[in-house]
């Protein structure tokens, strides 16, 4: 087991993660901030001296990922039936939709500008879970990938879905999980990886304490 494979693990668990907090979100209405909270935090470390930094360091990354690393590991073993097919479905969107995004540099140019602005705002609020960062990160999203050609469905319950709140939430996990989409691709993974190397992301996976 490479190094480079632990890395993409933990993209893997944060792309899956994503999917799967919108999934919840979109059938209950609410989201668990613990697993909320490194997610959009990951959108703000641009220049992070390692992988494990952009989710929260060392110490603190497994903890910050525990729930994407436990689907991860159902959807690429023996136990993938178990998992919500929306969130298989919305984890390979996301990284579908980033390859189109990597082919636009005019629109990657205004997210780095746009994370930018949204970097200078967060000293006003005392968390990236306040809902003017919420909203700030939704629009982002509407304004760059809801313009590109394919756009991921989300499948829920109306009654929360038509609510302001609840979709800045569904857009900005989102955008956070095509930042991991976007660490993933960096790292070298690769669509057809999650099929034909899955017992060596398994096993980086199962590695990680």
């Amino acid at each position: 087991m490479s190094s480079r494979e632990k890395e993409q693990t933990i993209a893997l668990s944060a792309i899956f993660q994503a999917a799967e907090l919108v999934s919840i979100l979109a059938k209950t209405g609410q989201v668990d901030n613990a697993s909320l909270q490194p997610l959009l935090e990951s959108l703000l470390m641009v220049n992070a001296a390692s992988t494990e930094d952009i989710y929260g360091g060392q110490w603190d990354c497994s903890t910050n990922l525990a729930l994407g690393r436990k689907i991860s590991r159902q959807a690429l073993g023996k136990e993938r039936s178990s998992v919500n097919p929306d969130t298989l479905r919305y984890a390979l969107s996301l990284i579908h939709l980033e390859n189109k995004l990597a082919k636009t540099p005019e629109m990657l140019s205004t997210i780095g500008q746009k994370i930018a602005q949204i970097e200078q705002k967060k000293a006003h609020y005392e968390s990236v879970l306040h809902e003017n960062m919420l909203a700030s990160i939704s629009g982002m999203y509407q304004d760059t990938l809801s313009k590109l050609s394919f756009r991921i469905q989300v499948h829920g319950d109306s009654r929360f879905l038509q609510q302001p709140q609840v979709a800045n939430q569904v857009r900005a996990i989102l955008m956070s999980g095509i930042r991991a989409a976007m660490l993933w691709r960096q790292l070298g993974g690769k669509r057809w990886h999650l099929i034909f190397k899955r017992k060596a992301l398994l096993n980086a996976l199962e590695s990680r304490h």
